[in-house]
């Protein structure tokens, strides 16, 4: 499903739109880097002026999805940190982003808010906090790890295995135990 969206090489003019695909994004002010599948430019007279381009766009990200709607808010949380980043980026407000899920076959809008915004940004800085911990927190497995693009970094089959520490204490334990 994201071959065509993963191809930073099309960028694409289609009257009014200006479609970039692939487009890396970034937020100094979060710590925060990432690509949006697709970012669309619509001819709009409040947009922003682009590089190479007559006319004001306003940026519109499309986050492309395998299956349907979830019931939790880790798509909206990704949509909204595309958000931020490319505000931040090209110095403008973004209110509206788009997810196309492919087992649906169409387009669903999305509003983001200020208190979208300000909740990702608290997960993002958690984030960090987490990271200059070097703490790793727990995953809750199931059957959406099959489908996650994060399985192989993730390795959630290891969440059942005992912790290799555990497995040295017991065998030092039980030496120890031995050689009395």
């Amino acid at each position: 499903m994201h071959r065509v969206a993963d191809q930073p090489q099309l960028r694409e003019k289609r009257g009014e739109r200006l479609v970039v695909r692939a487009m890396p994004v970034h937020s100094r002010e979060l710590g925060l880097s990432g690509i949006c599948d697709v970012v669309e430019f619509v001819r709009d007279s409040e947009g922003i002026p682009l590089a190479g381009e007559d006319g004001l766009y306003k940026p519109y990200p499309i986050e492309y999805k395998r299956g349907k709607p979830k019931k939790n808010d880790s798509d909206f949380s990704q949509l909204v940190a595309q958000v931020i980043c490319l505000e931040e980026m090209l110095a403008c407000e973004i209110s509206t982003g788009y997810f196309y899920y492919d087992e649906i076959k169409r387009r669903v809008e999305i509003d983001i808010s200020d208190a979208d915004r300000e909740r990702v940004k608290a997960s993002i800085a958690e984030m960090h906090r987490y990271y200059e911990r070097r703490h790793t927190p727990k995953v809750k497995t199931g059957p959406h790890c099959e489908s996650c693009s994060l399985k192989q970094i993730c390795m959630p089959e290891l969440m059942t295995k005992r912790a290799v520490s555990d497995y040295i204490d017991r065998h030092l334990l039980e030496e120890g135990a031995a050689g009395r």
